[in-house]
Parts: C-alpha cells; sequence; structure tokens
C-alpha cells in the first residue's frame, strides 16, 4: 500500500512539472515562438502500465442468500393426552420413527383391550355360524351377517390400535430436533404442534437470478459459499434446481443451491454470499481491469508503443475480480496504461513509472 502510495506521489509530481513546463513554454511563446510550442508538444505524461498476458479466468455470477434445511417438519399430536415423558432435546439427531415423546395412555389400552375381546368373541361366533351354514342349518342371510359383524369388529381393533399408536410422538423424517415446544406434565390437545425437525443434509440456499443469466445457469454447476458466522472458510456445493419460469414480478428466477458439511459447522438461518460458477478458460489474454476506458458497448484502452500511445478498441469477455478477458484488439505482451488516462490523448508520449517490486 505505501509504495503504491509513493507511485501515485510520483506521478502526480510529474504531472504538475508536465503542466508547469506547457505553462512556461506558453508565457514565453512571443521570445520562443515555434519552438515553444514544441518543447511542450514534446513533454512525456508519466504513467502506468501493464502487459497483456495469459491466466484462467472464471465466469460466475455472485448472489446473497439465507441457508434453509432441505426437509423440515413440524410434529403434532395425532391424539390429546398428558405428556409423560420426553425422550430428545434441542440439538439431538433423530431418525425417522424414533420415539421423541409419550403420552398417557390408559384410556386408549383399554379401549384397545375392550376391542380384542369382542374379536375374540366374535371370531368364535363366526365359526359356529360357518359350521351350521355348511350343514345347511342356517340361511345364507344369517351368516353373511355374522361374516360382516366380525370384519367390522376387525376394523375397530385395527382402529384402536392405532389409536394407542399415537400416544407415542415419531420423527416423521430423519434430522436435528432444531426446536421443543412441549413439557412433561403437559396437556396435549389434537394437532398441537410439539416439535420442529430439520435436515441438514443437504442445506439448501436460494438465489434470485437476474432472467439474462438463464441460459448460463445449470443444474450441477459448482457453487462456492462464504458465510459470516465463519470467515475465511469457502464452502463448496452444486446447483440442485433451476426454476424454468421467471417471475414476471421481479424479472428473476430461482436456483437453488446445495451444501452438504460434514463437519457440521452450516446451519439453517445463516447468511451467506454465493458465487455459482458456469464456465472456465485456463488461457485467456487478460489485462486488468483498471486499463478499460468507456466500459459502454465499445470499451477501449491506451496501448503503449515507442513511448506513445494509441487508442484502441478491444472486445472483452469474462471479468474476474480486478481482470478482464480481451477477446479482439490485443496479442500478447502489450503494454496498457493502467493508471494516467485522463491526461492523455491518441499520440500522447508517455514516460513510464512502475512500482518496484
Amino acid at each position: 500500500m505505501m509504495l503504491k502510495a509513493w507511485t501515485r506521489a510520483v506521478l502526480a509530481v510529474c504531472f504538475c512539472l508536465a503542466l508547469a513546463g506547457c505553462k512556461a513554454n506558453g508565457q514565453h511563446t512571443d521570445e520562443g515562438g515555434e519552438d515553444g510550442e514544441k518543447k511542450a508538444e514534446a513533454a512525456a505524461i508519466p504513467v502506468e502500465v501493464a502487459a497483456a498476458s495469459r491466466a484462467a479466468m472464471t465466469a460466475a455470477f455472485q448472489g446473497t442468500a439465507n441457508l434453509q434445511a432441505e426437509a423440515e417438519a413440524e410434529v403434532v399430536t395425532k391424539t390429546s393426552g398428558v405428556v409423560l415423558e420426553i425422550a430428545v432435546e434441542e440439538g439431538d439427531s433423530v431418525r425417522k420413527g424414533e420415539v421423541l415423546a409419550r403420552l398417557d395412555s390408559d384410556r386408549q389400552r383399554l379401549d384397545l383391550a375392550q376391542s380384542r375381546a369382542n374379536l375374540r368373541k366374535l371370531e368364535n361366533e363366526f365359526k359356529r355360524q360357518q359350521e351350521l351354514f355348511e350343514r345347511k342349518l342356517i340361511s345364507q342371510d344369517v351368516f353373511e351377517r355374522a361374516r360382516f359383524d366380525l370384519e367390522t369388529q376387525k376394523a375397530a381393533y385395527d382402529i384402536a390400535e392405532l389409536q394407542l399408536s399415537y400416544t407415542e410422538i415419531r420423527a416423521p423424517i430423519e434430522g436435528v430436533v432444531s426446536k421443543r415446544m412441549v413439557k412433561v406434565g403437559n396437556l396435549i390437545q389434537i394437532n398441537q404442534a410439539l416439535f420442529k425437525i430439520d435436515d441438514f443434509d443437504p442445506l439448501e440456499a436460494v438465489v434470485n437470478v437476474p432472467e439474462r443469466e438463464m441460459s448460463t445457469l445449470a443444474a450441477g454447476q459448482p457453487v462456492q459459499m462464504l458465510v459470516d458466522a465463519m470467515p475465511g472458510q469457502v464452502f463448496i456445493g452444486t446447483v440442485g434446481r433451476v426454476s424454468p419460469v421467471v417471475d414476471p414480478s421481479s424479472g428473476t428466477f430461482r436456483v437453488v443451491a446445495q451444501f452438504r458439511d460434514p463437519s457440521g459447522g452450516l446451519r439453517s438461518g445463516m447468511f451467506g454470499r454465493v458465487r455459482i460458477v458456469y464456465d472456465q478458460r485456463t488461457d485467456a489474454l487478460v489485462v486488468p481491469r483498471a486499463a478499460l476506458i468507456g466500459e459502454g458497448s465499445e470499451p477501449e484502452v491506451f496501448v503503449v508503443d515507442n513511448g506513445v500511445v494509441k487508442r484502441t478498441k478491444v472486445k472483452i469477455g469474462y471479468t474476474d475480480g480486478g481482470n478482464v478477458e480481451i477477446l479482439e484488439g490485443l496479442t500478447d505482451g502489450q503494454q496498457v496504461v493502467t493508471l494516467g488516462q485522463s491526461a492523455l490523448r491518441d499520440g500522447t508520449k508517455v514516460q513510464v513509472i512502475q512500482p518496484q517490486a
């Protein structure tokens, strides 16, 4: 930084000296005539330059997003009762089907026992009716009624068994318990939320991308992400899904990037800066971005040739950090002005001043 500041100071002093020389020549125009004008024209403008060189270039879209779990579930009860036991706490990893809590189940057990007794009674009665029907001692209607009664009771038994299973609150998905909303002794009503479970593998970042980038982004492309909570760490992921439609109100489409973090450092809700890489070139001709003048539809650079600058139009490609890719207009090794362009015109003589390595 001190070296750069020194260079700028040298450029400023040289520029001022050049201007002072021009003024001095102007004051003595009457005395020197055409000789003074020639000296003013011959004054060299101090500039910094850089050579066009080959380097790797990466094309990427950058945006911001909050991480969110790919799958999340709010666990609710399907029956009412008093909480007798809580088996997990916030931060615990759970498997699908694992018991999270148990409710008072006395009434459901009694209903199941009653239903089981009625089922056995009807099964025995149906067997007797079947024997009588085979001996043609009862009518078809009497036999069918006995069979229907047995099937109805089987359904009632299954319902009682299901109601008993509802007293054990189980995890609907695999993941991590992110929130517990119940305590032991609480009276729970049907459809009351008890837990929240998030599946952090993978985590997703949803980025809204301008529609002009729709042809460049696709599923499977590599993604880099930096999160504020862990500065300096780069997390690598991939594009999981790209929406096929554009939101007409915002002119953007959704891109979902997925990240897997075996270390467990990433968490749902973290804010991240996402960089989606959609193309890479290993041998691109590049110059510093500071060399460009008029970065609109027709960018140009000042090329230095034998101490004289020539304003040259260039066609640019990708921009990566402080460098820009040159597709047309320059060749390898050509020197372009990177500092001092404001005082230059086509054909101006320059003095190259470079910072020491």
